[in-house]
């Protein structure tokens, strides 16, 4: 195995000591031009890249910042990661991007990697819905933030959008372009983000005097294409088949609009889809989706500064961090598969 070059090996090269080699990386305004030059040289010779690990654990705060999502095959959150990371690059720290895939067990390991790493802090989408790992990752005192879930009976920072008024749009939508017979492709019930859609569709239907019964609901496991797929299938199946279908997220309504599509079932007209999420395949489909609009680099980049301003805390400033939590609103996008008139 090759030898790794450290700090000593520069200060032997260079013949100076070891203090004076840390001087010229941390402070090199207090070392000599000619031992700064020295230094520099051997530095580069001998090709040394300083352990930002080490130093970390020394000084006790990382670079590093977490961030821990259901899903990254998700245009959703891969834009999410990059309101993260702008922000986090601004304020000089890198972001470790992990993957759930909706998996409590697999959020439960990622969560004890950032605590063994001692990240600065992170941003987290939970799988669990019981709580129980967010609870477990308490203990380590890193601050955290959720993004794309509300905080509730907690007393950290969140990001999230309204959701109920999310699903409100999309089936009064519908209900305006008068479709009277409904679905919801939803996913995994312990999702929150599924639940409130519901429930904004819901809403919807008793804002226009129809019955809950109006809206059938088809649950998936997952939040993919496959799932979205499969769901179209059974919608096909259906003896009375609704007119109009809402979707959890983009990846569904694309599922369904590919079933549709290979069954020679026309959209809109014989079927109108609305999505959510508005992802960039959205507009580019076949058929252009028509979406409920999340301001997801938004949410990114505004949880990691509540994150950066929680984390900045020292000494009597800590009273100057307060806890907030913030709900931004969705927006419907009307393209083409939603527009049939009933």
């Amino acid at each position: 195995m090759a030898h790794s070059v450290g700090i000593k090996d520069v200060a032997r090269a260079a013949g100076v000591s070891v203090g004076t080699v840390s001087n010229v990386i941390n402070r090199p305004d207090s070392v000599a031009a000619e031992t700064r030059a020295r230094v520099l040289s051997a530095i580069d010779r001998l090709g040394y890249v300083r352990s930002e690990s080490a130093r970390q654990l020394r000084a006790g705060r990382s670079r590093i910042m977490g961030l821990l999502v259901l899903d990254m095959g998700n245009p959703f959150f891969v834009d999410v990661a990059r309101g993260a990371e702008r922000a986090a690059r601004e304020a000089g720290l890198g972001v470790m991007v992990c993957n759930s895939a909706q998996s409590p067990g697999e959020e439960a390991e990622y969560l004890s990697l950032f605590a063994e790493q001692r990240v600065r802090g992170v941003l987290l989408t939970p799988a669990d819905a019981t709580g129980r790992n967010i609870e477990g990752f308490r203990r380590h005192n890193i601050p955290f933030v959720l993004v794309d879930r509300v905080a509730e009976g907690t007393t950290e920072c969140s990001v999230s959008v309204d959701d109920v008024a999310g699903g409100a749009l999309a089936v009064r939508h519908l209900v305006d372009a008068g479709h009277r017979s409904l679905a919801y492709v939803s996913g995994p019930p312990g999702l929150n983000q599924v639940r409130d859609r519901r429930t904004g569709a819901l809403n919807a239907l008793a804002e226009a005097g129809l019955a809950a019964e109006t809206l059938r609901e088809l649950p998936t496991e997952r939040l993919d294409v496959a799932a979205g797929r499969d769901a179209g299938a059974r919608l096909l199946g259906l003896a009375d088949r609704p007119t109009a279908v809402f979707c959890a997220n983009d990846l569904l309504a694309l599922g369904v609009l590919q079933a549709m599509y290979a069954a020679g079932v026309g959209v809109p007209d014989d079927l109108a889809i609305v999505g959510y999420d508005d992802i960039e395949f959205a507009a580019a489909a076949a058929v252009p989706l028509t979406s409920v609009r999340q301001p997801a680099v938004t949410m990114g980049a505004m949880a990691a500064e509540l994150l950066l301003e929680e984390t900045e805390r020292h000494g009597d400033d800590e009273r100057t961090h307060v806890h907030r939590r913030v709900v931004l609103q969705p927006e419907l996008v009307v393209r083409r598969s939603s527009l049939s008139v009933r």
